[in-house]
């Protein structure tokens, strides 16, 4: 009978996987961003630094990773405006204006040439709209890994739209973060683990190093 970490392992085959970072960048949880108390939670238990461990990973074995980035003009053309999340996000002091540092990914998270983007102007999944499907079906890609911010919202939009598009998710629990941050664990045990398989960033990397 194989065991759990067996069944993740053979999900997380570097040639058919890739690591989704959702909006871990500089303007949203970068100490200089927009959202200070996000940028509190990502770092407080850790799932920055797993993030970035993930990353690293997937970079050593050949793993695809994709950076999905929230961005908006300096005119708000093409923004949605039809959600109170929307409207608030427009009147942030510190914007993601699309080619400024606040659209950058967070300096912790090594970035290399081999990288994807998934920039969006609308909407609040980085697979819905944005084109990012085809490119990894093209590369191959049957799993995703979806890490970053926040549990909230953004990251179980990406888990839900990544099985409708027929992917292996995988939910690397200490790698998300939320606020307030008791949220992260109530969202994983009560929707996430439903849909996605859930694992901790240590056996995902085990998987890569074994």
């Amino acid at each position: 009978m194989t065991t759990r970490v067996e069944r993740l392992a053979a999900r997380l085959a570097p040639a058919t996987t890739a690591v989704l970072t959702v909006e871990c960048q500089r303007g949203v949880i970068g100490r200089d961003g927009a959202l200070p108390e996000l940028a509190e939670a990502v770092r407080a238990e850790g799932a920055l630094a797993n993030v970035a461990a993930l990353v690293a990973a997937a970079h050593g074995v050949g793993a695809t990773v994709v950076h999905a980035i929230a961005e908006r003009r300096s005119d708000g053309r093409g923004a949605n405006r039809n959600a109170r999340l929307f409207h608030a996000a427009a009147r942030l002091p510190v914007q993601q204006l699309t080619g400024s540092p606040m659209a950058d990914v967070a300096e912790e998270i090594p970035v290399a040439d081999t990288d994807l983007y998934a920039r969006r102007l609308h909407g609040l999944s980085p697979l819905a709209g944005t084109g990012l499907d085809p490119v990894l079906r093209n590369l191959g890609c049957r799993t995703l890994v979806v890490t970053g911010v926040s549990a909230n919202v953004a990251v179980p939009n990406a888990v839900f739209d990544a099985v409708n598009l027929g992917y292996e998710a995988v939910v690397p629990e200490d790698a998300i973060a939320s606020v307030p941050a008791e949220y992260r664990r109530a969202m994983v045990a009560n929707t996430l683990s439903l849909v996605a398989t859930v694992a901790t960033t240590g056996e995902i990397l085990s998987c890569w190093t074994a």
